[in-house]
């Protein structure tokens, strides 16, 4: 694997558009588009539509259909989301790859934390700077770049953007299962590590919701005949809390509890909300079985008199590092090293699209954005010179799957041999 000379122009055409590659994510990012601001969401789905249209190929708005939320008071309500974004190039094309990434954000609308400033040290800090619009930015710098390249013809390619993934990628979901069984690479554009790193293995993710419905009373003339949901609902979470280190890598965390009354009345309602973590899918089934059998199956909450209902599921399947993706990461650090760019890996605990597109039978790699830090948070930060080398990175692996020297349906067949194993 070699630079050839058709490929150093596209490299130094990205270098050359450094700072306008930064500067948009940086305009993005002045948009608020936390994951339930439906007017900001819009704002930068239109924003995005107008970058995409620069690409061949055609662009479509894809609705979404409404998620099930489970309200504070034990309701069922249903969520909105605004279209996701898909544009499909040369769908002919003997090579396909998936390349996805989501314009939501985890800041909503009354945040503080809503433009990108200048850090002390250089980092540019500001929400989804690095998670993910800074990667956005890198994708489609890689995919303007790679168009000039003369081997174009042999790469189509489908680009997603999600309004929803950090939610749990609730309705985009069969978007990304459809996109995984079309392709046969996946780039997926979350922030790397500070250092570059690439995630590995990922874990599996599910959010759940438990309703404990009781009897209101008054607490001092009638408190017998009062159900407390409340201490239901605490009994409940210790269980789960309690599942922590029966079963290697399975976590449980028990995020909230919602519900209570005034002193004087005995609480009629209270939900729990956790999320669990697993490394495989047996893990997943164990934990899910005792899941079943603390809310569902125990006789404790029974016994109190109390109505209890689950509500939620299992949102991302877990990503092992098999084979396929043993040797598309290889393929990764041969690229790498072309351009100067030590690739290395390690297992995440975090879960992303790329699960969604691995259990799609898709190998993939889904770091593939800026490098950064603090993400979640109100110290999130990007490095500037990582949006050039990210994007750098990204169509040196285009046009290594446009020459062969990568070959991605070699991948595909290899991951289907390891799934039906």
């Amino acid at each position: 694997m070699r630079i050839t000379p058709e490929d150093r122009p596209v490299l130094d055409s990205i270098e050359a558009r450094s700072g306008e590659i930064i500067s948009r994510a940086v305009g993005w990012c002045a948009i608020n588009s936390g994951s339930r601001h439906l007017d900001g969401l819009e704002r930068q789905r239109v924003v995005l539509e107008q970058a995409l249209g620069a690409l061949p190929g055609q662009v479509e708005s894809v609705p979404l259909e409404p998620s099930l939320e489970i309200a504070n008071d034990g309701s069922e309500r249903r969520q909105a989301h605004p279209d996701a974004l898909r544009l499909t190039v040369r769908p002919g094309a003997p090579t396909q790859v998936i390349l996805t990434g989501h314009y939501d954000t985890v800041y909503p609308a009354e945040s503080a934390f809503q433009t990108v400033r200048d850090r002390d040290d250089g980092a540019l800090w500001g929400p989804g700077i690095a998670d993910m619009k800074g990667g956005i930015s890198v994708m489609l710098a890689a995919l303007e770049a790679f168009e000039s390249h003369p081997l174009r013809d042999r790469v189509g390619y489908r680009v997603l953007l999600s309004p929803d993934e950090e939610i749990g990628s609730v309705a985009s979901a069969p978007l990304l299962a459809e996109l995984g069984r079309l392709g046969h690479v996946g780039m997926t554009y979350e922030p790397a590590m500070d250092d570059g790193a690439l995630a590995a293995a990922r874990k599996g993710s599910g959010n759940f919701h438990v309703v404990v419905k009781g009897k209101a009373a008054h607490a001092g003339r009638d408190f017998g005949s009062g159900r407390n949901a409340v201490v239901g609902a605490a009994q409940i979470a210790a269980a789960l809390h309690a599942l922590n280190g029966q079963r290697e890598g399975v976590t449980v965390n028990v995020a909230t509890i919602a519900g209570g009354s005034p002193l004087n009345v005995v609480p009629d309602n209270a939900v729990v909300r956790f999320n669990v973590r697993f490394p495989d899918a047996d893990a997943g089934d164990w934990v899910k079985l005792q899941i079943e059998k603390i809310v569902i199956a125990e006789p404790l909450v029974g016994e109190h008199g109390l109505h209890v209902s689950l509500h939620g599921g299992f949102t991302r399947a877990a990503k092992p590092f098999d084979a396929a993706q043993e040797q598309l990461f290889g393929h990764i650090r041969e690229v790498g090293a072309l351009i100067g760019q030590q690739i290395a890996w390690k297992p995440s605990g975090g879960v992303c699209e790329g699960n969604n597109l691995y259990a799609a039978g898709l190998p993939n790699v889904d770091t593939l954005g800026v490098r950064g830090g603090d993400i979640h948070s109100e110290n999130e930060y990007a490095w500037p010179q990582s949006f050039v080398e990210r994007a750098q990175l990204s169509a040196m692996i285009l046009m290594k799957l446009a020459s062969g020297d990568i070959d991605a349906q070699g991948l595909k067949a290899l991951h289907a041999r390891h799934k039906h194993a």
